[in-house]
């Protein structure tokens, strides 16, 4: 159980907070790891808010049934093994002995209780089971995971889905999550993970320490760890220069030089999963932030969606506002994933006078004003990046009217549709390309626990058709088929503009000694501070 108390989230203009909260800190000791990232996660619930900074975070406090390696290589968690029951689903054998941080015993209940409740409608995480038929208790450390069809890759769809304690949930009033509002776990944790959360302080600082009870071997020297949300870049830049701060996530891309040839400090630098993209209000009858534009949505004509995607010099942006630190990305998902579609890598590139060229053939030769929805503290350069493609949109006739924000308020606007264009990253947590279509392109569907990041509302009848097949092939040539047509449809369509891939750029003491994954998760279990 954690202590909580409710403090202001710092902002991008938070520089004077961020810079107080850094000159009042002791140094840390040798065993001791302060770092930062932009964005506070949003809540403790490991169930509420599908969203990496809670998920990287929370992997640090809560488990699963299975985890992803130093390599992303899925292995045993929770489960010692699992095993495919036939065609019907899989079943997970528990490790026996391991304890909650309240010293409670983990069972099959705890894992049910955790399912009904991540699959529930209150749950950002429902979506993940939309394959589940059924889970069904065998013993004490035994759980079978019903399907409705075959589906090999249910394991690795999991691999974020934390198990919670059911009597402390059910004795503290949260049997189900809150996404906009607050119960007792959006502040406090009960896991089985490596580390406790011993304070947090939302928007400040959260604090955690070893769990002496951990069931696995220990691999890391932390006494104790410390994250501050610090959204200004050169705040977070300064605290590591200045040795107040062990380690920042992300590096900016105008300071990864400056770290890289800074004595003392070290460059984690590589390439993470997560695809940049554009997304549209295809599902809306008109503009909400137009000017003179107010009876009907251009995006909604794939001619105009192409003529975004050719008004966007996706190269330029990376040269400039990435500093040559991404990639052009062609898809939802990097060449690194598995299901990627070489049939489909062919991307439209910038040609401006082929944009106006469309808008003029959709019936648009003056152009048109729209709202363009930005965050400012969840993407490397999300601002920046917004305000280059405004320039570039308007260059084509597109008035962007950009509006950016902190992602804590960015989401529900996104949510609710406010929004006539908006930036989206996404990393598959599966690692494949079928994650993107199942929760960004699929049409959404409650029921189903589909298409619930589809904020956009695109529909289509063959990607519908097409991913259930999908999701239960084992053929990997036929899988592979299907996916590529997905991809196809995508790209022609149009259904987003595909930016670029992110990198991973870190910068920390050079003492210290970490594992950088593909998904951006800082894993506390791997660091050394010598």
């Amino acid at each position: 159980m954690t202590k909580s108390s409710h403090r202001g989230t710092l902002s991008a203009t938070g520089f004077t907070l961020a810079a107080a909260l850094l000159s009042s800190v002791s140094l840390a000791s040798a065993a001791e790891l302060r770092w930062s990232s932009p964005t506070d996660p949003q809540t403790m619930d490991p169930h509420a808010v599908n969203s990496a900074p809670v998920l990287g975070f929370l992997n640090n406090v809560y488990e699963g049934l299975v985890r992803r390696d130093k390599n992303m290589q899925i292995e045993g968690s929770l489960a010692e093994s699992w095993e495919p029951i036939g065609g019907d689903g899989w079943r997970f054998k528990l490790r026996e002995g391991v304890k909650f941080h309240d010293g409670s015993d983990l069972t099959a209940e705890d894992v049910l209780f955790s399912y009904e409740r991540a699959s529930s409608e209150e749950a950002d995480t429902s979506s993940w089971f939309a394959p589940v038929k059924e889970v069904k208790i065998v013993d004490d450390y035994t759980i079978d995971f019903l399907t409705h069809d075959p589906n090999p890759i249910f394991p690795d769809s999991i691999a974020n889905f934390m198990i919670m304690d059911k009597d402390w949930a059910e004795a503290n009033n949260a049997v189900r999550p809150a996404k906009e509002t607050e119960t007792f776990a959006t502040l406090n944790t009960n896991g089985t993970g490596p580390f406790v959360v011993t304070s947090r302080e939302p928007g400040v600082q959260t604090v955690l320490e070893p769990f002496d009870g951990w069931w696995d071997e220990k691999q890391h020297n932390l006494t104790k760890a410390t994250f501050l949300p610090i959204a200004n870049p050169a705040t977070a830049v300064s605290g590591l220069l200045s040795g107040q701060v062990d380690l920042i996530n992300p590096v900016p891309v105008q300071d990864v030089d400056r770290i890289e040839n800074q004595d003392g400090l070290s460059l984690h630098q590589g390439i993470e999963a997560r695809v940049i993209m554009l997304g549209f209000g295809h599902d809306q009858g008109a503009l909400k932030y137009s000017e003179e534009t107010t009876d009907k949505n251009p995006f909604q004509d794939v001619k105009v969606r192409e003529a975004v995607q050719k008004a966007i010099n996706a190269e330029a942006l990376v040269d400039k506002i990435m500093r040559g630190n991404a990639a052009v990305a062609s898809q939802l998902v990097s060449p690194q994933m598995k299901g990627y579609s070489e049939a489909a890598s062919n991307r439209t590139g910038y040609d401006l006078e082929g944009a106006k060229t469309l808008l003029a053939e959709a019936g648009y030769p003056d152009g048109f004003s729209f709202g363009l929805k930005c965050p400012n503290d969840r993407y490397i350069n999300d601002e920046a990046l917004c305000k280059a493609m405004a320039a570039m949109l308007t260059q084509a006739g597109m008035k962007a009217d950009l509006n950016a924000m902190p992602v804590r308020n960015y989401w529900p606007e996104l949510r609710a549709g406010n929004f006539d264009m908006y930036l989206l990253g996404w990393s598959p947590g599966t690692f494949d390309a079928e994650h993107p279509v199942r929760f960004l392109v699929t049409t959404k569907n409650d029921e189903k626990k589909l298409g619930s990041w589809n904020f956009g509302g695109y529909s289509n009848a063959r990607v519908d058709e097409l991913l259930p097949l999908i999701q239960k092939e084992i053929d990997p040539a036929k899988r592979q088929e299907m996916l590529d047509e997905v991809a196809g449809i995508i790209r022609d369509d149009v259904v987003y503009v595909p930016l670029h891939v992110q990198p991973l750029l870190w910068g920390s003491k050079s003492n210290v000694d970490l594992t950088q994954r593909a998904d951006n998760f800082l894993m506390l279990r791997w660091i050394n501070v010598n």
